[in-house]
């Protein structure tokens, strides 16, 4: 419980969480655009995109959950796939811009390709940026799943039985009780409670 406590208290807000988001993502986002770039020389440059994409996604979802949103640790696989998920989003418009790059311009740039690429990756990421922070690394929804894992059930027994007058009809009473509970699930005496 104070562990969890800590990890709630070092969770950073908003803005400090773009700002993460931007430096971590950002960063991997453009050192993907200069990997692309250099892939599609040799492969096509849909697959390429496809290649950097992947890696770049583990990458970043792992430098979320550790800096960006404070969870705490290694992202777990929920959390994976869930990025994943909005890494394919990503991947489409990226794969949009440059296909209506490609239909407007007959043979663009390596400037005009990185500027397009660049603009649709952003405009990307600040969809992938709400999408991470409001469902993949939500703390409210961490924190339920730590209260499930870490609650356990305690159990009880409470005998209702009325308490005989005669302190003789009370032992044996108990001893009766005690003679039917097996030693492994009763390791201390049981009480009767007056009802």
């Amino acid at each position: 419980m104070g562990t969890e406590q800590n990890q709630q208290q070092a969770a950073p807000g908003a803005f400090a969480s773009f700002a993460r988001f931007v430096f971590c993502g950002g960063g991997v986002g453009l050192a993907s655009s200069f990997a692309v770039a250099a892939l599609a020389s040799w492969i096509p440059w849909g697959l390429a995109n496809a290649l950097i994409t992947a890696v770049s996604t583990l990458l970043a979802t792992e430098l979320h959950a550790r800096f960006t949103f404070g969870a705490g640790g290694r992202a777990t696989w929920r959390q994976h796939v869930q990025s994943a998920g909005s890494a394919v989003g990503a991947f489409a418009v990226t794969c949009v811009a440059m296909f209506v790059l490609q239909q407007l311009v007959a043979a663009p740039g390596a400037v005009l390709e990185q500027v397009v690429y660049l603009s649709a990756s952003a405009l990307a990421g600040v969809a992938r940026f709400a999408v991470l922070r409001l469902v993949v690394f939500a703390r409210n929804r961490s924190q339920a799943a730590a209260t499930v894992r870490t609650s356990r059930p305690v159990h009880a027994t409470v005998i209702h039985t009325a308490a005989p007058a005669d302190p003789a009809a009370l032992h044996r009473a108990f001893r009766a009780r005690a003679d039917r509970v097996p030693a492994a699930l009763h390791p201390g005496p049981v009480l009767a409670v007056a009802s």
